[in-house]
């Protein structure tokens, strides 16, 4: 049997956030979008419906002893039919954050 001695396992899957859920004229940002890795159809996004996500962004000074802060959300719905998630977050995205990365996790599971 062998181990994984050193090797590092990654609980989440890599997301880019793209922007606000939005009209032609309105842009609503308690809604972000989100392109999961490797989801390219609706049937894809079934299973990431329900899981949490996480938004990881360094900040100036620290807190609880670290410089890195989280913003939490979930996986609400499909958008479209390319494999694009709504998301909704405890606090609404920064401008900021839009084109950056997202880790969407494995959990809470519904099997």
């Amino acid at each position: 049997m062998t181990s994984r001695q050193g090797e590092r396992v990654r609980l989440y899957v890599r997301g880019s956030i793209l922007g606000y859920k939005r009209g032609k004229s309105n842009q609503y940002p308690s809604t972000s979008l989100i392109q999961i890795e490797g989801v390219n159809t609706v049937e894809e996004v079934d299973w990431y419906l329900g899981k949490r996500i996480a938004y990881v962004y360094k900040a100036k000074t620290k807190k609880n002893g670290t410089l890195y802060r989280a913003i939490w959300g979930r996986v609400t719905k499909p958008h479209g039919n390319s494999g694009v998630v709504r998301a909704k977050f405890r606090k609404n995205l920064p401008p900021s954050s839009l084109g950056g990365r997202v880790r969407v996790f494995m959990y809470p599971s519904r099997i």
